[in-house]
């Protein structure tokens, strides 16, 4: 086997004694070409197909250590310092290459066994050293506009080569078209290089624009840069503004595990939906890593880096750490270079870095367009002959997809239309000599959505206390706006209008106001609008769910809990028509009643859609991603079932893959996301970089969003009342079991309010288990005024109800009377007697009825076996 290629050595850094260098690194400017000689039982590696693979596996595992960025280090001395930075040295620069378009490209699709010609589905590969980048295939075009642009960072100038090689995709092997190769010098020594270049090995053109981006640590450029990336077209990635490089040194004093064992440490460092992994250093609380990082970065004024630390199993998290990147733009030279304390580990547990940002900077003043590319010049190191094809003649398949910067972007915003006051009276009688009132409702148009309130009666202060929500997006001058409309049996009258801006709530996370409704004499709505940010844990989900049960108003569907981002990239072997012809596909996304139906793309079975969806999840245990595949006029080809269950225990709450079809033929390339739905208003955006809520701030939810009244108990208190139950351990279950419920009243609207959230361990009496649901009643009454019921769940002896239930009384009254709770089960499916596996009895004058306190209670027997 032999390598042919430029070999670097670097010698460095000089020491003051022997071996007077302190390491060798090396390193491939270029991919190096592969002569390989297979011998004896390795011979059947030189069978065609099986030859460029084996290759292909080769050069692969050796660009990973060897051709730049990648380098090969061997320290020659014991402790040598910074060694990541001799690893991974600050890039000379970025090139962002604009592929535009190609032209005149060779036609190699053949019909009716070659006697039609037609024409080429082309794609393009764009490749400096290992940075690979694959465009989207143009269906049937020989001069296609592909319009895409990739930022690849440059180490060695001159030296390293940019490479464009354009393909044919075809059901089995694409067809080589082109390719064309240029030194990254020429673009550092133009600036700008904007023209068409002749593919070699093939027939046509492919227009490129090059810039080469400055790296400067000069912090006071960098809104200069962002007003320039504002008005540039990028896909599938907005241009960068700058590139931050982590080096990961060490940690100190990390937890032990259970047991006092050593962990397996490893780090996870993301910006945004960018995340890169450290190796695992085994059998320590001490590791040391001396890895580097690059992240390119969009806007580092409100972007941040998250480090979690965590063992291998990625199940334990031994620390955690959130940098606001703007924190950089202050200090020196771009540079931190320090030990970073953690959160939610050790006392003594910190980490060290260094972090250094540059800001991307293309210097204008420099831009040239020269006429004619390829000519001779000082950058021509040499000069290659044409090749007919390359060491990888067919892209590689993606592991992972590869949405756009703002996929998994999106927040909730919660509408609580609480109430009016002092509108207009429309309503006349005897011929409008007798003035009457309204009958108010409120229409809401939010994000390309439309929702209704209900209507009040006869009322010129209403209280509608509904709750609506809606997935925006941060796209600036998004209004919300709320119309008051009297309803009448022919045309509804007008009753004022009034509007809010979404970036003043999205950037606040909660707003509570009294707005004047405009085009009237008088009048104003009482909204209030909170914004919910995704958090990517599953560890706040049993108290989100907690919370908006509490917050739950029972004229409003039940609150999400969750955001699902679905991205579905493409899909391949599809089943064919016939046996022989391509179908022309299409997805549908459903989650629960909500559905996205991509395009359909024509007549191949390897479709690539590049579309996303988002869907709002009110129980993640119990619900379900389904995708039907499809074909224009065929019908199924292939469909898939996610439970997201099984995100909820997935890193980051994320699955990123290839899912297999049922129909045992076919894959599609899915990115599925969950964030759990978390308040950002005040009091819990300080605690929102550790992903739990405060006591005060879990206390603050439910008082601001009406669930509670105002409460003179300490907030801790509250939170252990809230939580008091969650674990068997502390509560024991009786011998008939327990019921788990919420009891407070609601002085704002006068009302009683219980919340029947489970059961557990209940008792089996016979062979089947029971059918269980909850009654309830107010005694001393025990007619239908003040009976309730749950809904009935199937042979269960662990039923999750989560239902709200409500009472119309004032507060003395109540103090006056006790809940009866029962649970019951179906005898028979023909029967009306239902068998009683347990009740409790509450004295509402023992309970605290200002704070909502969820407990468990256990069951009690009872002689009294009535009906439901």
């Amino acid at each position: 086997m032999q390598l042919h290629g430029v070999l670097r050595v670097i010698l460095e850094p000089l020491i003051g004694d022997l071996p007077i260098v302190g390491a060798v690194s090396m390193f491939f400017i270029r991919r190096p070409t592969l002569d390989i000689n297979w011998t004896g039982m390795t011979n059947l590696l030189d069978i065609p197909g099986l030859s460029s693979l084996s290759d292909t596996m080769i050069m692969d595992s050796i660009a990973a250590f060897l051709v730049l960025p990648n380098r090969l280090l061997v320290p020659l001395v014991p402790d040598l310092h910074d060694v990541a930075q001799l690893r991974s040295p600050l890039p000379r620069g970025i090139i962002r290459i604009h592929l535009l378009a190609a032209r005149g490209l060779s036609s190699k699709d053949k019909y009716v066994k070659g006697l039609i010609e037609g024409k080429s589905d082309p794609y393009a590969l764009v490749r400096v050293g290992t940075q690979t980048f694959c465009s989207r295939v143009i269906d049937e075009e020989l001069n296609p506009q592909w319009g895409e642009t990739y930022e690849v960072i440059v180490h060695e100038v001159p030296g390293q080569e940019i490479e464009v090689e354009v393909f044919d995709k075809d059901p089995d092997k694409d067809d080589f078209l082109g390719r064309m190769k240029m030194d990254v010098g020429k673009v550092l020594q133009a600036g700008v290089l904007d023209d068409w270049f002749p593919l070699q090995g093939g027939q046509g053109q492919v227009h490129l624009k090059l810039e080469w981006l400055s790296l400067l640590p000069d912090a006071e450029k960098l809104e200069q840069v962002l007003q320039w990336n504002r008005g540039v077209s990028s896909r599938p990635e907005p241009p960068s503004a700058a590139i931050l490089v982590v080096y990961l040194d060490r940690a100190q004093d990390l937890p032990l595990k259970k047991g006092n064992k050593e962990p397996n440490p490893m780090v996870q460092l993301s910006i945004q939906d960018v995340t890169r992994e450290s190796k695992a250093v085994y059998s320590t609380n001490c590791p040391v890593w001396e890895e580097a990082f690059r992240f390119f970065l969009q806007d580092p004024q409100s972007q941040e880096l998250d480090v979690q630390v965590k063992d291998d199993s990625r199940a334990l998290t031994l620390g955690a750490l959130t940098l606001p990147l703007a924190r950089l733009l202050t200090a020196p030279e771009l540079t931190l270079d320090q030990w970073f304390q953690l959160s939610s580990s050790g006392p003594n547990s910190r980490l060290y870095m260094k972090l250094v940002m540059r800001i991307l900077y293309l210097d204008s003043s420099e831009v040239h367009f020269p006429a004619v590319p390829g000519t001779s010049g000082a950058w021509d190191l040499d000069n290659e002959s044409p090749q007919t094809g390359s060491s990888v003649d067919a892209p590689p398949r993606p592991s992972h997809t590869t949405p756009d910067s703002v996929f998994g972007t999106e927040t909730v915003l919660r509408i609580h239309v609480l109430e009016a006051q002092d509108l207009i009276a429309k309503d006349r009688f005897l011929g409008g000599l007798v003035k009457g009132k309204s009958d108010p409702y409120v229409k809401l148009k939010v994000a390309g959505r439309s929702f209704r309130s209900r209507v009040v009666r006869e009322d010129l202060n209403p209280r509608w206390n509904e709750v609506f929500e809606v997935i925006v997006t941060s796209i600036p001058g998004q209004e919300l706006e709320a119309e008051v409309f009297d309803k009448d049996l022919d045309k509804d009258d007008f009753l004022g209008r009034c509007k809010v801006s979404l970036t003043t709530v999205l950037n606040s996370g909660f707003l509570d106001e009294w707005l004047t409704l405009e085009d009237v004499p008088s009048g104003r709505l009482h909204l209030r609008l909170e914004r919910l940010t995704p958090r990517p844990t599953a560890a706040e989900l049993e108290e989100v769910l907690q919370v908006n049960s509490l917050i739950q108003t029972q004229k409003s569907a039940e609150l999400a809990a969750a955001l699902l981002s679905v991205y579905l990239e493409r899909a391949e072997d599809l089943p064919l028509r016939k046996g022989t012809k391509p179908p022309s596909p299409y997805a549908t996304i459903t989650v629960g009643d909500t559905s996205h139906k991509t395009k359909t793309v024509s007549q191949t079975s390897a479709p690539i859609w590049d579309e996303s969806a988002s869907f709002l999840i009110r129980k993640p245990n119990a619900e379900s991603l389904e995708l039907q595949v499809r074909g224009e006029g065929t019908g199924a080809l292939g469909s898939l079932s996610l439970s997201l269950s099984e995100l909820l225990v997935a890193d980051q709450l994320c699955l990123d893959r290839w899912f297999t079809l049922n129909n045992g033929q076919g894959q599609v390339l899915l990115r599925a996301q969950l964030g759990i739905l978390v308040s950002q208003h005040s009091g819990v955006e300080a605690h929102s970089h550790s992903h739990s809520y405060s006591s005060s701030s879990l206390s603050e939810d439910l008082e601001a969003w009406g669930g509670l009244p105002h409460t003179t108990s300490s907030a801790p208190e509250l939170r252990q009342r809230l939580t008091h139950g969650d674990s068997p351990v502390e509560a024991p279950a009786g011998p008939l079991g327990q019921v788990k419920l919420t009891v407070w009243y609601y002085s704002e609207e006068r009302k009683l309010v219980s919340i029947i959230h489970s059961c557990r361990a209940l008792q089996q009496n016979g062979r089947d288990l029971p059918d269980p649901y909850v009654s309830l009643l107010l005694l001393p009454d025990k007619n239908r005024g003040t009976k309730r019921k749950t809904s009935q769940k199937k042979r269960t002896l662990n039923p999750e109800f989560n239902e709200r239930f409500e009472w119309e009384l004032p507060l003395d009254e109540a103090l006056r009377r006790k809940l009866d709770i029962s649970v019951k089960s179906s005898s028979s499916f023909m029967s009306r007697e239902r068998e009683l596996l347990g009740k409790v009895q509450l004295d509402l004058t023992e309970i605290d009825l200002s704070q909502g306190a969820a407990q468990w209670y256990d069951l009690k027997d009872d002689k009294d076996k009535g009906s439901s």
